[in-house]
């Protein structure tokens, strides 16, 4: 399944090992999720994963974002044709309607107006887990 994660996403859930953001990183680690990414959103994951305040080891930090790089989907988006409130988050927008996403996951849903998604998904984690489990099943019959 593609998606975008927003970098909230992805501090959270490497900050806190239970909850909803530390379960999708895991699903990524694990190969249950592709991400959809481009050069700005890998930017933006390695500058904030590396400030002081979160104290993630540099090595560790590498580790991740190399792994995210070899097994996502790497994207060209193109602009949005309506900015968002912050364009700080266009990049992640953008990425996940070039990437055909079945969704973009954030902290922050207020960021991602309805006008501006495409159609697109955009969920909190919680409401992403709950809409993977119900589709799961779904897709079990499907490969069988």
């Amino acid at each position: 399944m593609r998606v975008v994660i927003d970098t909230n996403v992805l501090v959270s859930g490497l900050l806190s090992p239970y909850g909803p953001p530390s379960r999708i990183v895991h699903m990524i680690a694990s190969g249950a999720l592709t991400l959809c990414i481009d050069a700005r959103i890998m930017t933006e994951y390695a500058d904030v994963l590396g400030r002081q305040r979160f104290a993630f080891l540099r090595e560790d930090i590498q580790t991740l974002l190399g792994q995210i790089k070899a097994a996502g989907l790497i994207v060209a988006a193109e602009p949005l044709q309506s900015a968002l409130p912050d364009p700080g988050d266009e990049p992640f927008l953008e990425a996940a309607l070039a990437g055909a996403a079945e969704c973009l996951i954030t902290g922050n849903l207020k960021d991602f107006p309805a006008s501006a998604r495409k159609g697109l998904a955009v969920l909190s984690p919680r409401e992403f887990l709950d809409r993977y489990q119900k589709q799961r099943p779904a897709r079990a019959k499907k490969h069988r």
